[in-house]
């Protein structure tokens, strides 16, 4: 696979025309869809359940990127794989037993990722660095699409590269939040290996093109 990876975020989609949009994406340059769970207690929102993401993967010919804002998600690991989940991530901030859930997601067949929000500081992944998938980075606070991005996400990815390398493990830094044409190659200089872009590919004129834009873009800077 060709790096970044460029994952448009479904809850920026039309929601009336869900099916059109996953096509564009299925049609476009885009590797992955970015699927937020939100259960309107760790977040404020509520967002896609079971039956939503079991339509979307029954159309969706990429993999299907599912981060978890919710609570207590260990309980839900073999419903998101019933339903799709390639990948799953969970936030570091509503586990308990980070290790154990990371494992039970693994033991799934998925690949295990672990979200952070922003004010997370990245040493807290230390100990888990070499066993996960993925961090899915936040770089707005987690809730709703749109947001303005967090300027101290460039150097908290060039940290979390740093540490990454330095205790030889191999998993892929996600940003999630406020991509755009400003914001990715400054991203991807950081060490960042997968844009999430929402409002930005859904807001255009042309979302194909601008995913395209991206991708380019992201071959380019690497």
């Amino acid at each position: 696979m060709n790096f970044p990876i460029i994952a448009p975020s479904v809850l920026s989609a039309d929601f009336a025309n869900l099916g059109t949009d996953i096509q564009m994406i299925n049609d476009s340059q885009a590797d992955w869809f970015h699927i937020d769970v939100m259960d309107g207690v760790f977040v404020t929102n509520i967002s896609f359940g079971f039956p939503v993401i079991k339509a979307i993967q029954k159309i969706a010919n990429k993999p299907l990127d599912v981060h978890l804002m919710i609570v207590q998600p260990e309980k839900y690991i073999k419903d998101f794989k019933s339903v799709g989940a390639e990948v799953l991530s969970v936030h570091y901030e509503a586990c308990t037993h980070l290790h154990r859930t990371i494992y039970a997601i693994k033991e799934e067949g998925m690949k295990a990722g672990v979200a952070i929000n922003p004010h997370t500081p990245i040493h807290l992944l230390k100990d888990i660095i070499q066993d996960i998938d993925l961090v899915c980075m936040m770089s707005v606070n987690p809730g709703f699409g749109g947001q303005k991005f967090i300027e101290q996400t460039y150097r908290k990815c060039a940290d979390l590269k740093a540490m990454i390398e330095a205790n030889n493990a191999h998993c892929l830094i996600e940003i999630d939040g406020g991509v755009n044409e400003f914001t990715a190659p400054k991203l991807l200089e950081a060490g960042a290996d997968v844009l999430v872009a929402g409002n930005y590919v859904f807001a255009s004129n042309n979302p194909k093109e601008t995913i395209a834009s991206l991708k380019n873009l992201s071959l380019h800077t690497k």
